[in-house]
């Protein structure tokens, strides 16, 4: 089958597909041909080795998480699934970007005819997150919650999820996502140089919860807006986490396939949108990450094998 793999940590120019061994199921595995299978940026500081220290890769090494695809074969005790079966899920090895997928069958869930591969394929580690994200600032109906990057992967679930938890959003996105935000009833500002004065204006009152899903000082600016530690939620700024005690309740922390289950059925029956900003096949997953990398991308963007 063909694989994406890196021998070493760097940019974009380090990753290839390459022909590699077929992975097989092994005893309550299934073995999955991956129709599609997003790309995050976590996978990006992995890559580049700034997270060494936490997750460390072995070379060569493969990457990705999320997928969708049919059951090619069921492992030994596997009772749930059976080959010819449409299901999304993840893998803990690193190995969705492949054309084959082999992880223990209480790591995929049945995906809905109705919802399309590249959504199923890319909803496993943003949509997490953002559920993480808001289970641990905890909204309330009324409160104003706040979420960095509101258009991306991560924060375009996130909005959603707080909204539908009762609390005004406020969304912080470049002006061309703007309707977008309206279109769910969150309110947009524009993020940049004088952001904390549009947010206040904005907010008209107390800021009760923040979730930031891009880093690069949204921590900070959380505090400076009033915001308890405890009601900041940060997936990215482990450091400014660190400093100031905040939540890093992220994907990994609630992962289960009936939460999953959840989330794609939220999505089948259209109570929540995952945005796919453009899909790109497997040999061109450097141009992906390199896109993804600009930071400035509305939704998701998933490899299609």
């Amino acid at each position: 089958m063909k694989a994406v793999r890196f021998d070493e940590y760097g940019g974009v120019e380090v990753l290839d597909v390459r022909e590699v061994e077929d992975p097989v199921a092994g005893p309550g595995q299934v073995l999955v041909a991956v129709r599609a299978a997003g790309i995050n940026p976590g996978e990006i500081a992995i890559r580049e080795g700034r997270l060494h220290d936490r997750w460390p890769a072995t070379f060569p090494a493969g990457e990705g998480s999320d997928f969708a695809g049919v059951v090619r074969e069921a492992g030994k005790g596997v009772s749930g699934f059976r080959a010819g079966d449409e299901v999304l899920g993840w893998t803990e090895e690193r190995a969705s970007h492949a054309d084959l997928v082999a992880v223990p069958a209480d790591q995929v869930t049945a995906k809905p005819a109705s919802v399309p591969w590249e959504v199923a394929g890319s909803l496993f580690v943003a949509g997490m997150a953002a559920y993480a994200s808001v289970q641990a600032v905890a909204p309330k109906p009324g409160e104003t919650v706040v979420v960095s990057a509101a258009a991306g992967g991560v924060g375009s679930v996130a909005v959603q999820l707080a909204r539908r938890a009762g609390a005004r959003v406020i969304g912080l996105a470049g002006e061309r996502n703007h309707d977008w935000l309206r279109r769910h009833d969150i309110v947009p500002v524009t993020y940049g140089e004088g952001q904390e004065e549009r947010i206040r204006a904005a907010a008209d009152g107390p800021i009760d919860a923040f979730i930031d899903t891009f880093g690069s000082g949204y921590v900070e600016l959380a505090v400076r807006l009033g915001v308890r530690p405890e009601r900041i939620n940060t997936i990215i700024d482990y450091e400014a986490a660190a400093r100031h005690g905040v939540n890093t309740q992220g994907t990994h922390a609630i992962a289960t396939a009936p939460l999953l289950a959840e989330l794609v059925g939220m999505v089948a029956d259209g109570s929540l949108e995952i945005p796919v900003a453009r899909t790109l096949p497997l040999d061109q997953v450097r141009e992906a990450y390199r896109e993804l990398g600009e930071r400035h991308t509305h939704g998701k963007i998933v490899l299609v094998p």
